[in-house]
């Protein structure tokens, strides 16, 4: 949510915004939000004004009576009683109007950064660089399900069964190498000076709202029946909830943070849930790292930390390269956003593990997480980023550590998380 003083200030600017995201049927929402701020400011001068002149009239109530003037005491009586009725419905109509503006403000997208390219949707955003070799093995690499089989490791006839589509059971050596990996992530953050957190898996709507817009809450949040409650998505959303309508100390800035937790998404939308595989699915594990710091330092964070996320997958022999998210393609509250994403060497291109945003005080001003500096209080900046998302991560190791007769490399990294094992060996 942006400040209401760039629509008040510079409408103008808040239009070219909305008009960069390519959501120009939001673009009447800036004069309607313009108009009934003038209304709600003009609504706060006459309550104002009225409870001065009660306060005035109350005042000469005790004089009067003290003099014995009880028909002039009983008329400013009057007055006030008729002053208060029009005060209490002015004070509603300043809370009809304040809950209006916010419904709208909400709805209006964040400022981006000067820097995010300007395009339509994901088709239009832009390769920033590649960190290592994209090799491309002599053999044909198998597609990862097979791999996870060969290696007995993968079960999805089984949680067919369970839960449906978009679920699995990972078994054995796989599933071994996927909590290593999550254990890795952990301990990776943990040496940057991170502070390892496992948050509640549930949140209510108030933080599921703090931390997101409507389209998005609406196409990835499962909602608990008959509670005000939702399994979140990512952890970010609790870890951010954590800080609701706190006032930090400056002292203690910035928090970085480091959450475990599994997530839980609907995947809505024309890609759908993956059936044989496990790339799309309703549940996975992350870990996650986010950051709340001084609004000048947001910027630096936001490249610290892809590029944590880009020497972890590498550590693990994992080619990846970064891409710019243009502005079509941002969330409402997101400034600027890259993916990182690892090279598949079956599919012979790149595909989405993780990614990195910063959200400005998007997140901060509804949710109400500030700080207090010398001239006051004021929002403070957050930002996410993911380390591991698993087991799409877990996909693109297997493809890259795979050798031809289908056993599977363990780099050097994750040895001390497998017991020291150095290779997985099919088991048929």
């Amino acid at each position: 949510m942006i400040d209401i003083k760039l629509i008040r200030e510079n409408p103008e600017m808040v239009k070219e915004n909305i008009k960069k995201k390519f959501q120009d049927k939001k673009l009447p929402l800036v004069d309607e939000i313009k108009d009934l701020d003038v209304r709600v400011r003009e609504v706060q001068v006459k309550v104002d004004g009225l409870k001065a002149e009660k306060n005035r009239l109350s005042g000469e109530i005790g004089k009067l009576m003290k003099d014995k003037k009880i028909d002039e005491a009983n008329e400013i009586k009057a007055t006030i009683a008729k002053t208060a009725d029009e005060i209490s419905e002015l004070e509603k109509e300043f809370e009809e109007l304040t809950k209006t503006i916010k419904e709208k403000m909400m709805v209006i997208p964040q400022i981006i950064d000067d820097s995010v390219p300007v395009g339509k949707d994901d088709s239009e955003n832009v390769e920033n660089e590649k960190y290592g070799e994209p090799v491309v093995p002599e053999f044909e690499v198998p597609y990862h399900a097979d791999i996870m089989e060969r290696l007995a490791g993968l079960d999805k006839d089984s949680s067919g069964r369970t839960s449906g589509n978009g679920f699995y059971y990972l078994m054995g050596d796989v599933a071994r190498i996927h909590s290593a990996m999550l254990s890795y992530a952990r301990d990776f953050m943990i040496n940057k000076g991170f502070t390892y957190c496992v948050p509640p898996f549930m949140i209510r709507s108030d933080v599921v709202t703090g931390v997101m817009s409507f389209e998005e809450m609406d196409a990835m949040m499962y909602k608990i029946e008959g509670e005000d409650l939702f399994l979140i998505g990512t952890s970010e959303h609790s870890m951010i909830g954590k800080f609701k309508d706190q006032l930090l100390k400056k002292e203690n800035l910035p928090y970085t943070l480091t959450s475990y937790s599994p997530c839980f998404r609907k995947e809505v939308g024309a890609h759908g849930i993956e059936e044989r595989g496990v790339y799309r699915v309703h549940q996975f594990e992350k870990q996650e790292m986010v950051v709340i710091c001084e609004p000048e330092e947001s910027m630096d964070w936001y490249n610290k930390m892809w590029n944590y996320t880009v020497e972890f997958f590498r550590s693990l022999d994992i080619p990846v390269r970064t891409l710019e998210c243009c502005s079509g393609d941002l969330a409402d509250l997101k400034v600027k956003s890259c993916d990182i994403e690892a090279w598949s060497p079956r599919q012979q291109k790149y595909f989405e593990v993780g990614s990195c945003s910063t959200l400005g005080d998007a997140q901060a001003r509804r949710l109400g997480i500030r700080t207090k500096g010398e001239k006051g209080s004021y929002y403070l900046h957050t930002l996410n980023n993911t380390v591991l998302a698993t087991p799409r991560g877990l996909i693109a190791f297997l493809e890259n550590n795979v050798n031809e007769d289908g056993s599977v490399n363990i780099p050097e990294a994750l040895r001390p998380y497998m017991g020291g094992v150095e290779k997985l060996v099919p088991k048929k």
